[in-house]
C-alpha cells in the first residue's frame, strides 16, 4: 500500500538547515576575508627579492673581457712586434705577453681593491685584497658591482675582470716608446711601481662612485659624491680610458724614452718596421677587440652599449681615411702604415668619447684624430726629439688628449650627443654647456699628464738603480731576442 509523505512537514526543518549552511560559509568567508587582512601587512613588510643579473648582460660582459684581452695578446703584440726589427721581434712579443701577465696577478691580488672600492678620493681601500668576498663557497653567492641603470647589478668577479684587461694592457701599451733597448728586468720593476702609483689612482679618481642605486634620496647626495673618486666629482667624462689608459700609457712613454735616451743608429741609419704584414694583423685584431673595449664599457648589452659600438666602428674608419689622404697630400703616397696608424688614432679618441657623443661626434673625433695623430707622429715628434719607438706619445697620449676634449664638446645635445646624468636620484639627463664641461675635460686631463709623468720619472729611475734601465750597446746591435731571452723569432 503506497503511502504519500507529507514534505510541507519538513520544509521548515529544510529551511533552516540551508540557513545554518549559509550562515556557516558567510562566516567561514568573513574568516577568510579578516585572515587575508591580516595577513596582508605582513606580505606588505617582506622584502622583494633583491634584482639578480641580467643573463644578457652576463653575457655580453663575459664576451667583451675577452674581446679587451684579444686586443693585447695577441693584437697590441702583433702590431708592436711587425714594428721592429727582426731581431728584435721575440723581445716586443715577450715584453707584453708576460706584462700583460704580471698585471692581471697584481690587479686580484691588490689592484681592484685599490682602483674599485671606498676609501679617499684618490685610493681605494683594502676590502677585496685577494678578491675577498666577491663569491661566498659556503653558500656560493656572489657579490654584486653596480652598472648604470638602477636595480641592474653585475657579478662583481665579472666586472673585476672586466677592468683587469684594461688594467693590464694599459701597462703594455707604454712599452711601445721603449723598445729595442731596455732590459727585461727593467721592464717589469717599472711596470709594479708605475701601475701600483700611476693606474690605480687614476682609474680610482676617474671610474669609481658607488652607483646608481645608492642614489635613494637627495639628502644622502652629498655624502656619495664625496666617496667618489676625484675626477668623477668634477664631473669629467671619460666612457672607456682616454685619461685613464691612453692618456696615462702615452705621457708615461714618452719620460721613458727620454730617460733611456735614442737607440743606437736613431737618426743615422734606417731603422724600418720589419713587417708591416704582422702590423696590419695586429691593427685589424686591435679594432675588431676594441668593441668589447668600448661597447662594453656600458656594462649592460643596451642601447648605450650599441651607441658606443656604432661610434667606435665610425670614428676608426674615418680617421684611416684622414690619415691617408692627409699622409698622401703630405708625403706623396699613402702608406699601410699610416692606414694602420690612422685606425689605432681613431680608436683612441673615440675611447673616451664612446658611448658620450653621438654619430656628428663619431665622424668629427674620427676626421680630426687622423689628422691630428699624424702631425703628432712626424712634425711634434721632430720638436720635442725624442725616440719614442712606436710613437706611442704621438698616437695614444695626443689621440686620448684630442678625445677626451672633443668628448667634452660633442656630448652636447645640441650636437647630437646624448648628455649625461646631472641628478642620479631622479636619473635626469642634462649639459652644463660647451665651456664648462670642456673645462672640466682639461682639468682631468692636466691631472692626468702630471701625475703620470712624475710617477713614471720616479720608476724608470728606481729601475735603473736596481738594475739599470738599458742593454749593452753590443746587445742592442746583436738584437734582444737573442741576447735578453736565447731566441730568434725566424729560423731562415
Amino acid at each position: 500500500m503506497h503511502t504519500s509523505v507529507d514534505f510541507r512537514r519538513y520544509l521548515p526543518i529544510l529551511v533552516a538547515l540551508a540557513g545554518g549552511a549559509l550562515a556557516l560559509l558567510l562566516a567561514q568567508h568573513g574568516y577568510a576575508q579578516e585572515a587575508a587582512q591580516a595577513a596582508a601587512p605582513a606580505a606588505a613588510a617582506t622584502p622583494a627579492p633583491a634584482p639578480v643579473p641580467n643573463k644578457g648582460d652576463v653575457a655580453w660582459m663575459l664576451t667583451s673581457t675577452a674581446l679587451v684581452l684579444l686586443m693585447s695578446v695577441p693584437a697590441l703584440a702583433l702590431f708592436y712586434g711587425g714594428l721592429v726589427r727582426t731581431k728584435n721581434m721575440l723581445s716586443v712579443l715577450m715584453q707584453v705577453f708576460v706584462v700583460f701577465s704580471l698585471i692581471t696577478v697584481l690587479w686580484c691580488v691588490y689592484g681592484y681593491s685599490i682602483a674599485f672600492t671606498e676609501g679617499n678620493a684618490f685610493f681605494g681601500g683594502f676590502s677585496r685584497l685577494f678578491l675577498n668576498g666577491t663569491f661566498n663557497p659556503a653558500d656560493g653567492s656572489f657579490s654584486m658591482a653596480a652598472t648604470f641603470s638602477k636595480n641592474t647589478p653585475l657579478y662583481e668577479l665579472l666586472y673585476a675582470a672586466f677592468q683587469a684587461t684594461f688594467a693590464a694592457i694599459t701597462v703594455c701599451l707604454i712599452l711601445g716608446s721603449i723598445v729595442e733597448r731596455i732590459k727585461f728586468s727593467a721592464v717589469l720593476i717599472f711596470a709594479v711601481i708605475w701601475f701600483t702609483f700611476s693606474y690605480l689612482p687614476v682609474a680610482h679618481m676617474v671610474w669609481f662612485w658607488q652607483g646608481p642605486d645608492a642614489y635613494t634620496d637627495a639628502s644622502k647626495v652629498d655624502a656619495l659624491n664625496a666617496s667618489a673618486g676625484y675626477i668623477w666629482q668634477m664631473g669629467a667624462l671619460d666612457f672607456a680610458g682616454g685619461t685613464v689608459v691612453h692618456i696615462n700609457a702615452g705621457v708615461a712613454g714618452l719620460v721613458g724614452a727620454f730617460l733611456l735616451g735614442k737607440r743606437v743608429g736613431y737618426g743615422r741609419e734606417a731603422i724600418k718596421p720589419h713587417s708591416l704584414t704582422m702590423t696590419m694583423i695586429g691593427a685589424s685584431l686591435l679594432w675588431f677587440g676594441w668593441f668589447g673595449f668600448n661597447a662594453g664599457s656600458a656594462l649592460e648589452a643596451n642601447g648605450s652599449a650599441a651607441l658606443a659600438f656604432i661610434n667606435t666602428y665610425l670614428a676608426t674608419a674615418c680617421a684611416v681615411l684622414s690619415w691617408t689622404f692627409a699622409e698622401w697630400i703630405h708625403k706623396g703616397k699613402p702608406s699601410m702604415l699610416g692606414a694602420a696608424s690612422g685606425a689605432v688614432a681613431g680608436l683612441v679618441a673615440i675611447t673616451p668619447a664612446a658611448g658620450n657623443v653621438g654619430i656628428p661626434g663619431a665622424f668629427a673625433i674620427g676626421l680630426l684624430a687622423g689628422v691630428i695623430c699624424l702631425w703628432g707622429v712626424t712634425g711634434l715628434k721632430r720638436l720635442i726629439k725624442a725616440d719614442d719607438s712606436l710613437d706611442v706619445f704621438g698616437v695614444h697620449a695626443l689621440g686620448g688628449i684630442s678625445g677626451a676634449l672633443l668628448t667634452g664638446i660633442f656630448n652636447s645635445p645640441a650636437l647630437g650627443g646624448p648628455g649625461s646624468v646631472q641628478d642620479w636620484v631622479k636619473g635626469t639627463i642634462g649639459y652644463p654647456g660647451i665651456g664648462a664641461q670642456l673645462l672640466i675635460q682639461a682639468k682631468a686631463v692636466g691631472i692626468t699628464i702630471v701625475l703620470t709623468a712624475v710617477v713614471a720619472f720616479i720608476a724608470f729611475k728606481i729601475a735603473d738603480l736596481i738594475v739599470g734601465l738599458r742593454v749593452t750597446e753590443e746587445e742592442e746591435r746583436e738584437g734582444l731576442d737573442i741576447t735578453s731571452h736565447g731566441e730568434s723569432a725566424y729560423d731562415m
